[in-house]
């Protein structure tokens, strides 16, 4: 079969409601991972995604912050959520659903922004970042239980050189500094984890996930980062096809200023 899963930083589900059933109408994903959806459980608009055909949906939300959900066609088991760093918030929540001859879970993670002031010692925020980080380590793509593993999100790190519009100017700022780049290869390599975008796009070729709303033209100014993510185990490597990051939705109405990303396998 063929699956298309996408991820995509919603910013607000409720407030961009109508560009998420836009998005499920024109491209219909399998599977949408969505991140800071910025509700409670009971407030998540599961009804008018249902009625798009998403009737199966996991939901880990938080009044007014954070929250991650996954909406479905296929059945999804096994809902659970992991507190890192024991903070209470929602970031992060994992499914199991099957497709083709695959039983894949798939982990869908809102990491910490980290602030404005990439120092640990003087910033709670980016220390909260750095030990999330680390606390990632222990996941693992192959738990020798026979499950494939996708992992997906906004990962709020751009690791590559050329995930960011300028390499040198950005090495200070949050979201590209040395300390983290590094540490999320670190959680990549601990994890036998493998960036599916990186392995079909040269080294030197950009790629933008995300634009700031500070921009007054942000197609013309194009000064992007890569902060969204797909990794998956070895064992999927070879049913993945391509991917598409769907740039033209940062022009929508009331957009997000991350852009879905979707993966697509044959299994």
């Amino acid at each position: 079969m063929e699956l298309k899963l996408s991820t995509w930083n919603i910013n607000s589900v409720r407030l961009r409601m109508p560009i998420v059933a836009r998005f499920l109408e024109e491209h219909a994903p399998d599977i949408l991972c969505l991140q800071e959806i910025k509700c409670l459980n009971d407030q998540f608009p599961a009804k008018p995604l249902r009625e798009l055909g998403y009737e199966h949906v996991a939901v880990h939300g938080q009044k007014g912050y954070h929250g991650v959900a996954i909406v479905s066609r296929l059945p999804l088991t096994e809902s659970f959520s992991t507190d890192y760093c024991t903070m209470g918030d929602t970031r992060h929540i994992s499914v199991v659903f099957e497709a083709g001859s695959k039983r894949i879970r798939l982990h869908n993670f809102y990491v910490p922004a980290g602030g404005d002031e990439p120092d640990p010692e003087t910033n709670p925020k980016f220390r909260h970042k750095l030990d999330f980080l680390e606390e990632m380590k222990a996941l693992k793509a192959d738990q020798g239980d026979g499950v494939s593993s996708i992992l997906v999100g906004d990962l709020n790190i751009a690791p590559e050189e050329n995930d960011v519009w300028s390499h040198k100017q950005l090495l200070k700022i949050v979201s590209h500094t040395p300390v983290e780049t590094d540490g999320l290869k670190a959680v990549v390599s601990a994890g036998r984890w493998n960036d599916l975008m990186r392995l079909k796009t040269p080294a030197d070729e950009k790629l933008y996930t995300w634009w700031s709303y500070r921009a007054k033209d942000w197609r013309a100014a194009n000064r992007g980062r890569r902060l969204d993510h797909i990794w998956t185990s070895d064992d999927l490597v070879p049913a993945f096809s391509h991917f598409d990051i769907l740039t033209d939705a940062r022009g929508w109405e009331k957009p997000s200023d991350h852009v879905p990303v979707t993966a697509h396998f044959s299994l």
